[in-house]
């Protein structure tokens, strides 16, 4: 009945349905597992930034990675800029998404270590190749508020192009510019919060932590297309196999009519034949008239002999 099933275009697509049926499915987790990330992280965003500042020195250190919950958390420094060794990141977006540098400083504390500040963005010519107009830093010693950011490397999605022009980089790394600068420098660095007075550069937003994205919505999708995968598969069998019967039946019944162009009579509508009437008794046939006796021919006279003439003797016996 399902033999069709072991043709070579049924293997091929029950095979392909079986593979793609576990790959929805891992794609359906890999796309839930991004939503609790996600999620986990707008949580700890939303944590760090309502925790109050602290000293910048107590949530990291020297050549040391910033601990994963100490992203985002406001850290407060005192101490002065050193524009020496002042840098541009080149390639970022201020608040609006337009493309441009991000001002980095390093930052000198009391005690002789420093930090990195991003102090924030300014505009790029277009082909990003000339060191930008970059404000001067309040001179002095100042106080200053920021977000801690974990530094950046290569692995983090940004290009690490090398040959830049000079005072530019792609990634912002304490370690890079710690020995650039022949200075103990603090693991990360701090995104200015304050103060920022008129004419310096845009400072940033803090980030978006309420947004969970589509990972949720794009589960569900797979997971339904691994549902329909079966049903469909059903389906299209069941539907293969009514069209085998219904052209098996249409080949039975082809010789048998063969020779009535109108097609099979339907048994149940075929007209009986009808009686043959009787024939109705005929009246006899009148009498015909005898036919009347035509008269017979008078008989010719003899001829006479002429005069003169003898007559012939009779005829002997």
């Amino acid at each position: 009945m399902y033999r069709f099933l072991l043709t070579r275009q049924w293997v091929i697509l029950t095979l392909v349905g079986l593979v793609l049926i576990p790959v929805m499915i891992e794609l359906g987790f890999w796309q839930l597992h991004r939503h609790e990330q996600r999620v986990a992280r707008n949580n700890r965003i939303e944590r760090s930034l309502t925790h109050p500042p602290v000293p910048v020195t107590e949530l990291t250190a020297p050549g040391r990675e910033v601990p994963g919950d100490n992203v985002w958390r406001r850290g407060t420094a005192r101490g002065r800029y050193d524009v020496k060794g002042e840098v541009v990141a080149r390639l970022r977006t201020d608040n609006s998404g337009k493309s441009g540098y991000m001002v980095i400083t390093p930052f000198v504390l009391e005690d002789g270590k420093a930090i990195l500040v991003n102090r924030g963005w300014v505009p790029a010519d277009a082909g990003q190749r000339e060191f930008p107009q970059v404000p001067a830093p309040p001179s002095g010693t100042i106080d200053l508020v920021g977000r801690l950011r974990a530094d950046e490397d290569p692995g983090s999605g940004i290009r690490d192009t090398k040959g830049l022009p000079p005072r530019m980089i792609m990634i912002i790394n304490s370690r890079r510019q710690g020995e650039q600068l022949h200075r103990p420098m603090l693991g990360g660095y701090l995104e200015l919060i304050s103060p920022a007075p008129a004419g310096q550069p845009q400072t940033i937003d803090d980030p978006d932590h309420s947004s969970i994205g589509n990972h949720m919505a794009y589960t569900v999708q797979w997971w339904l297309f691994s549902a329909f995968v079966p049903v469909g598969w059903v389906i299209l069998v069941r539907r293969e196999r009514r069209d085998q019967v219904a052209a098996a039946a249409a080949a039975a019944a082809a010789p048998k009519d063969a020779g009535d162009p109108a097609g099979p009579a339907d048994p149940t509508t075929a007209a009986k034949p009808e009686p043959e009437p009787k024939a109705e008794a005929q009246p006899d046939p009148e009498p015909k008239p005898d036919p009347e006796p035509k008269p017979e021919p008078e008989p010719k006279p003899e001829p006479q002999p002429k005069a003169g003439a003898t007559a012939a003797p009779p005829a002997s016996d």
